[in-house]
């Protein structure tokens, strides 16, 4: 406690000597903690008396890997640290006290700060002392510190000083890790660092990484010429920035017994209710060949990392200027609906024609709007999974055209401040379920839920289809055009079903081929027949061999002379296409029919035709080529080879989630490095791994509050796979310059999108309650504007929703500051090496200025 009364004093002081005070200080200093320990039972950290001054220099803006888990060691190496950034730091990491012990170390503290060793007087400590006296480490006179002096952390608080002798920092950094790491009650982070943004010391012992906040963008030389006025400048901006932050829900901890309390330094109230959840983790970075990064560490709101790395001198730079954000609400026609892609009206307007619903397709503007795009006035929080199927809030999704329109259709009504969904629709107004069994039990081979796992539902309307689908353990990809039927697929996402807004004009859909097990379509208005069944040979294309086209509509069960019409062409098209028709059944209930058909699993048909139309497409055409390019009126052979995609049906669900695609070989390298198998395998077992020890319980996401996630970089799926037990859908995005990996999601019997990260997403705002980015941002920048990407982000994702990214730190760093400056709230931040994790939560501000895009003014 000498110590403690003594770091203050020299703090305080000028570059003149104290050791002509020593004597006065220690005698003082032994009387007080005489008096603070006969009345508390806590104790506070012993250090040697001459630390201070040699150890200013040993503690710099970054925590390097020797610091992890062990950040009371601050209290030794103040350094370049200011007070206030420091004080209370010893309170880290205490396991085992009462509430009410942290009451009591709290009022003594008041008491005494002076005893406190870099105590915050305007920030009471949340965390608890150390009751133990006995457990308290050593102190060591007979070592003379010098600055490279190192020390660790007993039970999270008490500091021991080590030997003399300085190690090179990777050798010192692995002893003190293993260290820790046998000690049952240390707290550990194994080499990563996590930053608390609002002064948040974490139970893991990483809480007082937050003393780095205002180092962590200079180098460790650097900081070590910086005065302490200089580093409490930047403390002190740090804090204000985050004062505002909450707490967040739940905290990782990696190889630590649980401490039962959060600390909140953000005011001078202590919150009682901070919990954290006693947890093993071993989080995994999977970048070049899945690279291990153990022990995320989570901390509350507001957490920041600074880098942990192995060496001060291979330590992260990054610069402690911020770019200042400027954002701007977008000024356009569509509102708070606006979809940049599709709501290009200046290329809409200059369309020669709109035959084929050139004018629901994507029209992108040469560059991405950076602009916010506005909140529907009285917006609030989306109603959880599962009542959100049955009605959503009014005012999120305030339209009552479909309503009028399709309200005795049992689509949509209108019930005061909700909007309702019977679950009904055009072929099924009694209900989806109903329909759904009917049509099962007209053809037994589909099994939903079984051999057909994943479906194309084409004019999805409000997707109560796909909705009701999830009884049956089937996904579906849900979509429909931005037409006259008002925010029907806005309707889907709010509702918590998969849905994109899309149409089948001139181009491709964003699928690859052969991955949909049934492709779906109830009075979907759809003209199948025209132009040599052009857009049915794209279902053709993305519809597996041996999978079924359930076609219900009014051609196939009235008599009125244009659905005659129409049913002679199809049944004409499809047999030229060699398309089963297995069944044609009337539902009595709905008083509807539905013609089910199946594509062939052999090219035998296609070579006994006596008319070669439709064509086959020429071998040059690939089928996987789905971006940008345009329809064609052709057919594509079915693969025969055992060893090909699409030459065998796959695995019922569920397992063929778990196991490797049949068509990926050793001999294959796959995106990792590994063979394809092994690759597969690798990725899997990962997330696996992550999701489970970290982001379930770790983060700050409340997964009841979870239902729409979208992972913006899927490669295998490996994160959706992993949520599989969970009440969420995920969207799994392929980048069009990404390995094309696509079809191995859809034969794990999940599902994506080919997509553009530089354009924006065929999705209206506020449609994802989380997003997933890993190792995105980092690639996407070198080629898109990131300022742009972010606005996409910030537009896809609900107010309170989150957004998680694994990335390199120089972009975590970029992309937390941007959007801190949106008023994001940081909840998590982690950093090892040169990698980092960020979680933040989107918050309900929006910019007073606003910015008119002029090609989305009507």
């Amino acid at each position: 406690m000498a110590l403690g009364k003594y770091t203050r004093v020299d703090n305080r002081r000028s570059s003149s000597s104290y050791c002509s005070t020593v004597s006065i200080v220690i005698f003082v200093g032994l009387c007080l903690v005489g008096v603070w320990m006969m009345t508390s039972s806590s104790v506070v950290p012993v250090q040697n008396v001459d630390a201070p001054q040699e150890n200013k220099n040993e503690v710099k803006g970054g925590v390097s890997e020797k610091d992890v888990g062990n950040t009371p060691q601050f209290e030794d190496n103040p350094g370049d640290l200011p007070e206030d950034a420091t004080k209370g730091d010893i309170n880290v990491n205490s396991e085992s006290n009462s509430n009410s012990q942290k009451v009591q170390d709290e009022e003594k503290l008041e008491e005494k700060p002076e005893e406190k060793l870099e105590e915050k007087p305007e920030e009471k400590p949340e965390e608890k002392l150390e009751e133990k006296p006995e457990e308290k480490l050593e102190e060591k006179p007979e070592e003379k510190p010098d600055p490279n002096e190192d020390t660790k952390s007993d039970d999270g608080l008490n500091t021991e000083t080590e030997d003399g002798e300085r190690k090179t920092d990777t050798e010192e950094t692995k002893t003190d890790i293993e260290e820790t790491k046998t000690d049952k009650e240390e707290s550990n982070s194994d080499g990563g660092e996590t930053k608390t943004d609002g002064g948040e010391k974490g139970s893991d012992g990483q809480g007082d990484s937050e003393v780095g906040s205002g180092e962590k963008k200079s180098d460790l030389d650097e900081s070590e010429q910086k005065s302490n006025s200089n580093e409490s400048e930047k403390k002190s901006e740090n804090f204000d920035e985050t004062k505002e932050e909450e707490k967040v829900d739940g905290q990782i901890q990696e190889k630590v017994e649980q401490n039962d309390k959060e600390s909140d330094e953000k005011s001078s109230e202590k919150k009682e209710n901070g919990q954290a959840q006693n947890q093993s983790s071993s989080e995994v970075f999977p970048s070049g060949a899945q690279s291990e990064l153990l022990n995320e560490t989570t901390t509350k709101v507001g957490a920041w990392s600074t880098q942990a790395t192995e060496s001060k001198n291979e330590e992260v730079q990054t610069s402690t200027q911020q770019t200042v954000y400027t954002w701007k609400v977008c000024n356009v026609t569509a509102g708070p609906d606006y979809i940049p892609c599709l709501d290009n009206l200046q290329a809409i307007k200059s369309l020669r024609s709109t035959k084929h619903y050139e004018h629901r397709e994507r029209h992108c503007p040469e560059a991405a709007p950076t602009c916010l795009v506005s909140l529907p006035e009285g917006y609030r929080r989306s109603i959880e999974w599962p009542k959100c199927r049955e009605k959503i809030w009014y005012h999120n999704v305030p339209h009552t055209k479909l309503a009028q329109i399709k309200g005795h259709q049992n689509w949509v009504k209108v019930d005061g401040e909700y909007l309702t969904f019977p679950g009904g629709g055009t072929q099924f107004k009694h209900g989806a379920l109903h329909y759904i069994d009917f049509i099962q039990e007209s053809v037994s081979d589909v099994a939903w839920g079984k051999r057909s796992r994943v479906i194309l539902d084409v004019g999805c309307g409000v997707a109560s289809f796909g909705g009701y689908l999830f009884d049956r353990d089937v996904l579906a990809m849900s979509f429909a055009p931005k037409d006259e039927h008002e925010a029907q697929v806005q309707f889907a996402l709010e509702r918590g079903i998969p849905g994109i807004s899309a149409v089948m004009g001139t181009k491709r859909l964003p699928f690859p081929s052969r991955v949909f097990d049934v492709v779906h379509c109830a009075r979907c208005r759809v003209p199948w027949h025209i132009e040599g069944g052009k857009l049915l040979l794209e279902l053709n294309r993305v519809l597996r061999p041996g999978g079924f086209f359930v076609w219900s509509a009014t051609p196939v069960y009235q008599k009125l002379p244009e659905d005659v019409g129409i049913w002679s062409a199809m049944k004409d098209l499809t047999k030229a296409m060699c398309w089963e028709l297995v069944s044609i059944s009337k539902d009595k209930v709905n008083r509807v029919g539905a013609a089910i058909y199946k594509k062939p699993t052999s090219n035998e048909c296609y070579e006994k035709r006596s008319l070669s139309e439709p064509p086959m497409c020429p071998e040059h055409d690939d089928p996987n080529a789905a971006w940008n390019v345009p329809l064609q009126a052709c057919m594509h052979k079915v693969p025969v080879d055992a060893s090909a995609r699409g030459s065998q049906w796959p695995e019922q669900w569920p397992a063929r989630l778990e196991k490797a695609p049949y068509w990926l070989l050793s001999s294959q390298v796959g995106v990792y490095g590994k063979a394809a198998p092994e690759d597969f395998t690798a990725d899997h077992e990962h997330w696996k791994h992550v999701v489970t020890k970290s982001y379930l319980n770790g983060i700050g996401v409340n997964w009841s509050n979870v239902r729409n996630v979208m992972d913006m970089n899927s490669v295998y799926g490996g994160f959706a796979a992993a949520l599989k037990d969970l009440s969420v859908w995920v969207m799994n995005v392929v980048s069009i310059d990404s390995p094309d990996t696509l079809p191995i999601i859809y034969e794990r019997g999940l599902f994506g999108i080919y997509h553009d990260w530089c354009e924006s997403f065929n999705t209206y705002p506020r449609s994802y309650d989380l997003l997933h980015a890993d190792h995105l941002f980092s690639k996407v920048k070198k080629r898109c504007n990131i300022v742009a990407v972010v606005a996409e982000v910030d537009r896809i994702l609900r107010p309170e929703g989150k957004l998680i990214v694994r990335d390199n730190v120089e972009t975590i760093n970029e992309l937390e500051n941007m959007l801190k400056s949106m008023h994001w709230e940081v909840r998590l931040t982690y950093s090892k090496d040169t990698e980092g994790l960020l979680c933040v939560q989107k918050s309900m501000w929006r910019p007073e200025e606003s910015e008119t895009i002029k090609y989305a003014i009507a």
